[in-house]
């Protein structure tokens, strides 16, 4: 695999991690450029990038919370976030469909969950759609229920990983 730097996103950063966020999710799905540039301000900490050679190819972001209730819209908008709090919400998890298939989503992964337990940070959370199940299971989540959020229009599933 080639040289790859994770590291936090910056303003200048917005633009490119739009793009991804736009081609990689369906519909409605994908968070509003607004979203991202607020995610980037608000908890910079929480928004890692993964860059190839070829630039930003993936990113990761999230917000923290002391009770969470994935199914609350507002908190894609860090309504509700207190980054001390010990609980992470993972908001996107996206790799460039250009990318897909190299590994990046999961060298992405490892390297947020290092990141957030050298933090301190107790959970993480997130909602993923069926078919990604088996993958996060892989890194260490656990099914939780089928989530109240239809969120984009789609069922979703919620998970969780003790770290």
């Amino acid at each position: 695999m080639e040289s790859i730097k994770i590291r936090t996103a910056q303003p200048q950063d917005t633009a490119r991690c739009y793009q991804i966020e736009i081609t990689a999710y369906e519909g409605d799905e994908a968070a509003t450029e607004a979203k991202i540039v607020k995610r980037i301000e608000t908890y910079p900490e929480g928004f890692l990038v993964l860059e190839t050679s070829e630039g930003i190819t993936g990113f990761i972001n999230c917000g923290c919370a002391y009770d969470v209730v994935m199914s609350d819209e507002a908190f894609k908008e860090l309504i509700g976030h207190d980054p001390d709090a010990p609980n992470v919400v993972i908001m996107s998890v996206v790799v460039d469909p250009d990318f897909q298939g190299k590994g990046y989503s999961s060298v992405l992964m490892k390297a947020f969950i290092k990141h957030m337990q050298g933090m301190g940070k107790k959970t993480i959370h997130l909602m993923c759609k069926q078919r990604h199940i088996g993958l996060y299971e892989k890194f260490g989540f656990v099914y939780v229920k089928q989530s109240e959020s239809d969120h984009g229009g789609m069922s979703w599933h919620e998970m969780v990983m003790d770290i």
